[in-house]
């Protein structure tokens, strides 16, 4: 590949900044100039943060559909993906929870894909997803799912490397696709918080999903009379205060800022689903509080049992709420929290993903943008 080429850079959909979107554009800020290529683009609902870039979306850009709307296109992705126009790419880059990695890149280009998660609701949410649906609408639901499942696994062989984001990740697309991935865990910005003051409520931060598995965490907080806060919105806002509103506090979407002061106050942050990663648990160490929650996926990870956190077993109402009455969380050093935290920093997954790139591209692309990046000072001081 010529030095002088920019590479694509490719994510699903960018309507939100979330844990995924804020991953990629760490990794846009390996490629300042590159263009980026997506489904669907918020400019507003993503804070314009990848403004900077030429950006370049599929033709249902044009239809009036925007975060809260989005999953009704589902079974247009597929193909609205495999349009994008990727041909002056030598190097296509992709940040994939679902379509990205299925782009086609030119003949003899290199695709390196970060995984966030396979698709969940044709792999390993199959079941729950359809569960979701409206009873007449199944058997089309069904076999949707079923032809998306079969494109998925023809789109993977045209990626030439898989990055995973966790080991879960790594060990999901070992079983679902039958590839081989490294791992980079993802950039969590630490240093955007601080220890304070903890107050008497714990703490939820999450898309407000059925695979999020909220209500664990509330009917746990329930049943142990704790204060609970929730951060967040989504489908599942409205279901949940009905059920919850009378014990829980939904504080909807929340600014960076507010956010930081509510990491530092809380007790601790409950983290009830199994994350392919999870970056609000690192979020909530790097405010020095503690995290409690499933002992699975990627918690297993960033969480230190007794030391940084409690983990309970996956789903248990009982055992969490035990946890959450009895554990005195204020025993926990907040500065190991904070320590434990730092190894997931925006620094340290660009040399992962960069090292990644090189050695898929034969090194000359890494040592390129690692000039540019600063990787090869922060590699020199590691």
């Amino acid at each position: 590949m010529s030095g002088e080429e920019a590479p694509a850079l490719v994510h699903d959909y960018l309507l939100v900044l979330r844990g995924a979107e804020r991953t990629f554009l760490e990794m846009t800020s390996c490629w300042p100039d590159a263009p980026i290529y997506t489904l669907l683009y918020d400019r507003a609902g993503t804070d314009g943060r990848f403004a900077g870039h030429p950006i370049r979306t599929s033709s249902l850009q044009l239809l009036p559909v925007r975060q809260r709307g989005f999953r009704r296109l589902l079974p247009l992705f597929p193909h609205a993906v495999e349009r994008l126009p990727l041909s002056d790419h030598g190097l296509v880059v992709s940040s994939s929870s679902a379509f990205a990695h299925g782009v086609r890149p030119r003949t003899g280009a290199v695709h390196v894909c970060y995984c966030h998660s396979p698709f969940r609701y044709v792999w390993h949410e199959r079941a729950r997803g359809l569960a979701e649906t409206r009873r007449p609408l199944r058997p089309l639901a069904r076999r949707t799912l079923d032809r998306i499942r079969k494109w998925d696994l023809a789109a993977t062989e045209r990626v030439t490397h898989f990055i995973a984001n966790s080991r879960l990740t790594q060990r999901r697309i070992e079983e679902f696709w039958g590839r081989e991935a490294s791992v980079v865990h993802p950039p969590v910005a630490v240093d955007r918080f601080t220890p304070g003051a903890p107050e008497d409520f714990f703490l939820v931060v999450t898309e407000l999903v059925p695979h999020k598995r909220v209500e664990v965490a509330l009917e746990a907080a329930r049943r142990s009379r704790q204060r609970i806060k929730v951060v967040g919105d989504g489908p599942d806002l409205r279901r949940l205060t009905i059920e919850y509103g009378e014990t829980a506090q939904f504080l909807g979407r929340v600014s960076d800022a507010d956010l930081a002061k509510l990491y530092a106050s809380a007790r601790a942050l409950v983290v009830p689903n199994i994350e392919e990663f999870g970056i609000a648990a690192v979020e909530g160490q790097a405010s020095g509080r503690p995290v409690v929650g499933a002992a699975a996926g990627g918690l297993l990870e960033t969480v230190i049992d007794a030391e940084t956190g409690v983990l309970v077993p996956p789903g248990d109402v009982d055992a969490l709420a035990e946890a959450l009455r009895e554990i005195d969380f204020d025993r926990f050093d907040q500065d190991r929290i904070a320590a434990n935290a730092a190894r997931f920093s925006p620094d340290a997954f660009r040399v992962g993903f960069l090292e990644e790139v090189g050695r898929v591209t034969g090194g000359q692309e890494a040592h390129e943008n690692a000039s540019r990046t600063g990787v090869k000072r922060i590699r020199a001081s590691s």
